[in-house]
């Protein structure tokens, strides 16, 4: 993309952040790795509430659910809970950091990534690099791919050995009411 398209996209996309305070969507992950000949896929509904709410539950082929709340990273793996406190750890405030900035569409003005922006038919794919060293040793890309409208369709983190992680969002909807009590532990 050239600069102003880039620019247009940016605006779009942060004018859909500004006005988005829920989100909920189906979505399909494939985690692929080269030494499987098949991409292991799952499936799960994402839960987002501004400001900083968001609950994975993954339900094919196991149930596992995790939520990032209060700088806290809690897990429920089919009834087994656990929780990771993130605030002492620079890494795991990064990952949530992305993980709301991603869903919400609104990563550009983050200071820690190279930033690259392309075109794919109708739509702009946008390329975040990590800065810090540390970061880069787990994560080589963010690719996320935003429709016309801003919204984010896919995510997908690249690690260094070329192994991916790909999240496609389906039947999303926005501003819907989302209740408190789903993001309970």
């Amino acid at each position: 993309m050239n600069s102003a398209e880039a620019d247009a996209l940016k605006s779009v996309v942060k004018q859909q952040a500004k006005t988005t305070k829920t989100i909920t969507s189906a979505f399909t992950q494939y985690k692929h790795m080269d030494f499987l000949s098949n991409d292991i896929i799952t499936k799960g509904n994402l839960h987002f509430k501004a400001p900083n709410l968001v609950k994975w539950s993954y339900t094919d082929p196991f149930v596992y659910s995790v939520i990032f709340k209060d700088n806290k990273l809690y897990i429920n793996d089919e009834g087994k809970k656990s929780d990771i406190d993130m605030s002492s750890s620079k890494l795991f405030k990064q990952l949530n950091s992305l993980i709301i900035n991603s869903i919400k569409g609104d990563m550009f003005d983050a200071e820690e990534f190279h930033i690259e922006y392309y075109k794919s038919g109708n739509n702009s794919l946008v390329y975040f690099k990590p800065k810090d060293k540390k970061s880069a040793s787990f994560i080589e890309v963010f690719q996320l791919t935003f429709n016309a409208q801003g919204d984010v369709e896919i995510v997908k983190m690249v690690e260094p050995s070329g192994d991916y992680t790909k999240i496609v969002f389906s039947n999303k909807v926005l501003n819907n009411p989302v209740s408190d009590a789903l993001f309970n532990h």
